[in-house]
């Protein structure tokens, strides 16, 4: 199985109404980020133990390690949880960014340094969240 089709069955998995928040999500990814590598993560370590939800991941950031060591990772994920769904920013230098520019704006959500959590997509001011997205793809590295 490829990763568009493990994506597409990741969102389908999701009961409604989670499954067509996430399938607006990732609509409104491909549309700032139309040419950009597909990653999905099933939550699984290397001995096939769960450690995180699924994740899909849009882009390519890199992640420099305080040992010197760095990996290729995604610059926007998005991932169904519980109790709603999280986007995530990475590479983001400024931990306040986020909260202090897109947080009160945003409506019903929480947000962090690098996550945007919210219960459903009516909760939240699609606009805002999708300006946020925009400054985690083109924020310097």
């Amino acid at each position: 199985m490829n990763v568009q089709e493990q994506i597409e069955k990741y969102i389908n998995s999701q009961p409604e109404p989670k499954r067509s928040d996430m399938q607006e999500l990732h609509r409104i990814v491909l549309q700032v980020m139309p040419v950009c590598k597909l990653w999905f993560l099933d939550g699984k370590n290397n001995e096939n133990i769960t450690v995180s939800n699924p994740n899909i991941g849009y882009g390519i950031h890199t992640i420099k390690y305080a040992d010197g060591k760095s990996r290729e990772f995604y610059q926007i994920g998005i991932s169904a949880n519980k109790t709603g769904i999280s986007v995530y920013i990475l590479g983001i230098k400024d931990k306040k960014y986020l909260s202090q520019t897109y947080g009160k704006l945003i409506g019903k959500a929480s947000v962090s340094g690098y996550c945007i959590k919210f219960k459903t997509l009516k909760d939240i001011n699609i606009d805002i969240l999708e300006a946020a997205i925009r400054f985690g793809v083109e924020a310097p590295r």
